[in-house]
């Protein structure tokens, strides 16, 4: 079976040449859009672009040594539990697509709604700053978890590589809806998860935390009920800040974090809570998060 995995991969080869020149257009659109910020004075620092750039280039290195690889053996090796086969074909493609954002969806929810998961989730939503270098700014173990949520797909019997290749499109579409240049499309933002709809997403107000998980669809958090509008002005990163553009710092404080809640003494319970209990439980079972102060002087104004 995994004789032959770089044949097999060979029939997303397609698609993976499309994504790569999506990629070149998204490169030149980043550059631009920095450039503009800068030369507008709406960026006062690269700081935080500077480390989404390094954070998404050690991504790469990673991928091609070890990570990616994990991910690929992870789905290749699920292939043993399929209990049934799904000929690729053209409504192959295009329901291996629809399910794996469905699967996106939902691995995205869980990644908000359990603490260990968030530890590396966090990553992405760090930034106080939200533009096109931010959908760069991806964890460094995230590979080592994300392939997990895509085995059943292979299980109902999709062929591996059509998995990996219908995961790389909801991403990839992820990339041009990291920006704040772009209003309401009420028409896209209906169906599609859309700039504004995304914006939501990235959001710390308090109506906004944990809402619009969809990858390309957001009909699926409308089903759900995690859906919400974008109708006040975006707060944009964690609700407890990083406080720092050093890539380390930013990949792994969240994971420090709940390294040293778990050993404080406590039953062991109380321990288990503080890694597959939502961010923000306590001991006390308090809600998720409270709402800061900035969110209470702030983000008043009503967006047409």
């Amino acid at each position: 079976m995994f004789d032959n995995i770089e044949l097999r991969l060979s029939v997303v080869d397609p698609v993976f040449s499309v994504i790569e020149m999506i990629g070149l257009v998204f490169l030149l659109m980043l550059v631009s859009e920095a450039a503009w910020d800068v030369f507008s004075g709406y960026r006062k620092s690269l700081k935080e672009t500077g480390a989404n750039i390094f954070i998404s280039i050690v991504n790469s290195v990673l991928e091609r040594l070890a990570f990616g690889a994990i991910f690929v053996v992870g789905i290749f090796a699920s292939e043993k539990l399929a209990v049934s086969e799904v000929s690729l074909s053209w409504w192959s493609w295009l329901l291996a697509v629809l399910l794996a954002d469905l699967t996106y969806y939902w691995m995205h929810r869980f990644e908000h709604r359990v603490r260990l998961l968030w530890t590396y989730h966090s990553v992405h939503h760090s930034s106080p700053e939200f533009n096109f270098s931010t959908a760069l700014r991806l964890a460094w173990v995230e590979a080592l978890f994300t392939w997990i949520f895509f085995v059943p797909m292979v299980v109902i019997g999709f062929d591996p590589a059509q998995v990996i290749g219908a995961l790389a499109v909801v991403i990839a579409y992820q990339s041009w809806i990291h920006t704040e240049k772009l209003g309401k499309v009420r028409i896209l933002d209906a169906v599609l998860n859309t700039p504004s709809n995304h914006r939501v997403h990235h959001g710390r107000n308090r109506i906004y935390l944990d809402k619009n998980f969809g990858g390309i669809l957001i009909i699926w958090d409308k089903l759900f009920g995690t859906y919400a509008p974008e109708t006040e002005e975006v707060l944009f990163g964690i609700t407890k800040p990083v406080g720092s553009s050093n890539p380390f710092v930013i990949n792994f404080s969240e994971t420090a974090l709940m390294l040293k809640e778990v050993f404080r003494p406590g039953p062991m319970k109380l321990r288990l809570g503080r890694i597959f209990m939502p961010p923000g439980w306590s001991d006390n079972a308090k809600p998720r998060r409270n709402k800061t102060s900035e969110d209470q002087q702030a983000a008043r104004r009503k967006l047409n």
